[in-house]
């Protein structure tokens, strides 16, 4: 079993207080974070948490990101994945200079068909597919957009305003999902859908999850929740109703809010019901595995290890569910099998996990955090375990 890497996420955390002058005891106070807890995670001897890690985030006043290491520089070039992220970014900036004189746009109905393509590809996991056909397809939908100015023009540059936020976010360019979700909203408010709106609300909220900054996070979903309600009432304004819900869950999870998470998922698990499975209504996967899925994350994010991998062994993930879902769910189960000393179970599930969706897995923070926890418990695992950390990159 070979040390943990260098530059490991306890390692950041340490050179990071270091540079800001304070000592392990005043960290732990500034973030709230038990001072046994960050000892061992700056050692390598515990992983480190999303929880762990946004609140020293937010007490070094510094980006999650900063903390995590990403994005995964060397691993993106080793993938060729790098190469592909200006080009998103020069597309993403095309957003209000009108029809370009040079492009002829195609039919809007072929526009959508690719859109479509490509929201099935990145939840597929094929990440370096999607990427490279992306800047490409933003950059005819503007013009088109521009041109036509109709309602299904503003809706089609939204939806891949929100496929580009899907690829970045996943490589770990927050700055660049960030900058999606602005051109997502952008385009939804002139096409008018507070359906749209409402899911740019949800990936919104999610961001402050991923900081650190729930409260704002819950505030982001109410008013999600406060727009749907423009929109005419069926199964399309029921789907995106419950998904908000599950973010909202997730985000008291983590906030170490039992009560609101209950209430969140309950009402989602109530939605639910009504709607079935709905893993293309746009493309949320929303229905009861879902719930039964952010179950599994919201008892984790409350520390209820043990019942969080029980709830994750129990949950049949149906065989039309999106692989990039099924992937990060054995990311979350294997995190929580980690947690309760069930090594070899929890690294059968990373290795669901880069089975399911390899190019997201990869990337993937709670595989990495799992990866490096299974290797700090010194214990005798496979003889694919070695080659799995060389995969990562780590």
């Amino acid at each position: 079993m070979h040390a943990l890497p260098h530059d490991h996420t306890g390692a950041r955390i340490k050179r990071l207080r270091l540079e800001r002058h304070l000592t392990q005891r005043a960290l732990s106070d500034l973030s709230q974070v038990p001072y046994s807890t960050l000892t061992k995670t700056e050692q390598g001897i515990l992983p480190a948490s999303p929880h762990l890690i946004a609140a020293v985030a937010r007490a070094l006043r510094v980006e999650v990101a900063t903390v995590t290491g990403q994005p995964y520089v060397t691993e993106l070039r080793a993938d060729e994945l790098d190469i592909l992220i200006q080009p998103i970014r020069e597309a993403l900036d095309l957003f209000d200079l009108g029809p370009d004189p040079d492009i002829t746009p195609r039919p809007g109905q072929l526009l959508h068909d690719d859109a479509e393509g490509l929201h099935a590809a990145v939840r597929a996991g094929e990440i370096k597919q999607t990427a490279s056909q992306l800047p490409g397809l933003i950059a005819e939908a503007t013009t088109a957009a521009h041109t036509a100015g109709t309602t299904e023009g503003w809706l089609l540059l939204a939806s891949l305003y929100r496929t580009a936020y899907d690829v970045t976010s996943k490589l770990g360019y927050t700055d660049l999902a960030t900058i999606a979700l602005d051109r997502m909203e952008w385009a939804a408010q002139r096409a008018s859908s507070a359906v749209v709106d409402g899911m740019y609300r949800y990936m919104r909220a999610l961001t402050y999850l991923r900081a650190g900054q729930y409260r704002t996070g819950d505030r982001i979903i109410r008013m999600g929740l406060n727009i749907l309600e423009q929109e005419e009432p069926g199964r399309v304004r029921d789907v995106v109703t419950g998904q908000l819900n599950l973010g909202a869950a997730v985000l008291a999870g983590r906030a170490q809010d039992r009560d609101r998470a209950e209430g969140h998922l309950e009402e989602a698990g109530r939605i639910a019901k009504r709607t079935g499975e709905a893993p293309t209504v746009h493309w949320l996967a929303f229905g009861p595995t879902n719930v039964s899925v952010h179950r599994v994350s919201v008892l984790a994010e409350l520390d209820e290890y043990g019942a969080a991998a029980q709830a994750g062994a129990a949950t049949v993930i149906p065989r039309e569910w999106p692989a990039s879902r099924r992937s990060h769910h054995y990311a979350e189960v294997a995190r929580a099998q980690m947690w309760t000393g069930s090594l070899d179970d929890a690294f059968l599930n990373l290795l669901r996990a880069r089975k399911a969706a390899p190019q997201q897995a990869r990337y993937h923070q709670t595989v990495r955090e799992t990866y490096a926890g299974l290797e700090a418990a010194k214990r005798q695992l496979p003889d694919s375990f070695l080659s799995y950390g060389s995969w990562l990159g780590i």
